[in-house]
């Protein structure tokens, strides 16, 4: 099906220029309506579907990669970790469900995928959010979660 000019809504225009964007995820076109002649851009993507995040109370929602990104920045306050350091454990997450092919993932899974990341890049971000996520009631599962934390850390080893 040819693209549609979005002036005149002619159905016949042309390709005078491609390019794949920097990152490589799409692919940038100039095109020329054939009828009115004016120029327009168009952006070509794979359009891949994130599984539904099934929630404790039975519910379903869509993916939000801003809410995860969200909840990450909220147990990194004040902590000092680059950003460019989340935004790839953002993209971890995201990459990790979209390969998984699963149509649905649990909170729980999904909040299992965040603390793993937020382990690799800050403990205080990982006991912050594992307290939040696992409903910690007393001091004693903060000392059990930190314990487990350095049983798996490299260094014990």
């Amino acid at each position: 099906m040819p693209m549609k000019c979005p002036f005149c809504s002619y159905e016949d225009t042309q390709v005078v220029d491609s390019r794949v964007s920097e990152d490589g995820g799409s692919i940038r076109r100039r095109r020329r309506c054939v009828k009115c002649e004016r120029r327009f851009t168009t952006y070509e993507r794979a359009d891949l579907m994130m599984p539904a995040v099934v929630k404790r109370s039975g519910s379903r929602m869509e993916f939000d990669g801003a809410r995860l990104r969200a909840s990450m920045d909220l147990a990194l306050r004040k902590r000092s970790v680059p950003v460019q350091e989340v935004d790839a454990a953002v993209a971890r997450i995201t990459e990790g469900l979209l390969v998984s092919g699963e149509r649905e993932v649990t909170t729980e899974q999904l909040g299992e995928l965040v603390m793993e990341q937020l382990k690799k890049l800050d403990q205080v971000a990982y006991v912050r959010f594992a307290s939040v996520y696992k409903s910690f009631n007393d001091i004693r599962e903060f000392v059990e979660a930190i314990n487990a934390m350095q049983d798996d850390s490299p260094s014990s080893s």
